[in-house]
């Protein structure tokens, strides 16, 4: 019974809560800004995840409607509008087009350009919206493993400093001190390493969404030159 009672008090000092209540001042700064870094990692992956998955979703959409559009001033009327990053570039596009063609003698290498300049500006903007927080997941999951290695480094310094003053040295005395050290390391990683992961994963999806956004805006500038083109 006397095995069994002990084996339970360890367990209960070695617990996460316990861990944290025991630790010095200084520790449990460090696991609350992990813990705070940890939340607000979630928080952004979970909204900004459901915004580039609706954008990328929104967008193909858009792209396929266009595509099937026979009246182009028409589209525009009825999609310009639409809050998509497709239709934005798409918007862009279609209002440079008609102050270009608005004079009486159209320069036709000039319209080209600035509507290439134009629907390039668009989608690097719409790229810069979508891409909020990103920067926040990166910062956290490069900076977060070394404050949790400083808060383990200050908890066994301390640990140390409490072994010298009692002059105890078992494994009972000292296995507190050092599992309240090594837990802000766990913390650390545990903010670290889903902010990476997210990071990776996200800045893929962003990738492939500008990607698209420059072939639509590629697709829809050629067919404007063509139009320039049929204006003689």
């Amino acid at each position: 019974m006397n095995g069994i009672t002990v084996t339970t008090n360890t367990q209960a000092a070695l617990s996460p809560i316990a861990l944290f209540l025991h630790a010095d001042i200084v520790v449990k700064i460090v696991m609350l800004g992990l813990l705070l870094a940890s939340l607000w990692t979630w928080t952004i992956i979970f909204g900004r995840g459901g915004v580039l998955r609706r954008a990328d979703r929104e967008s193909t959409a858009f792209e396929a409607d266009f595509s099937k559009a026979t009246d182009v001033d028409r589209f525009y009327q009825e999609r310009a509008r639409a809050d998509i990053p497709a239709a934005r570039v798409f918007a862009a596009g279609m209002g440079e087009w008609r102050k270009s063609t608005a004079v009486p003698h159209v320069d036709k290498a000039a319209t080209r350009d600035r509507l290439a300049s134009v629907m390039a500006s668009a989608s690097g903007g719409e790229i810069e919206r979508l891409s909020s927080g990103l920067n926040i997941l990166a910062t956290i999951g490069s900076v977060c493993p070394f404050v949790g290695l400083f808060g383990t480094v200050w908890g066994i310094m301390r640990s140390f400093a409490d072994i010298a003053a009692s002059q105890n040295t078992s494994f009972g005395a000292v296995a507190p001190g050092i599992a309240e050290a090594l837990f802000a390391t766990a913390l650390g990683l545990f903010a670290a390493i889903p902010a990476t992961i997210a990071y990776n994963r996200m800045l893929h999806h962003l990738d492939r969404i500008e990607a698209r956004l420059n072939r639509f805006a590629d697709s829809f500038h050629a067919t404007l030159s063509r139009e320039l083109d049929a204006e003689g």
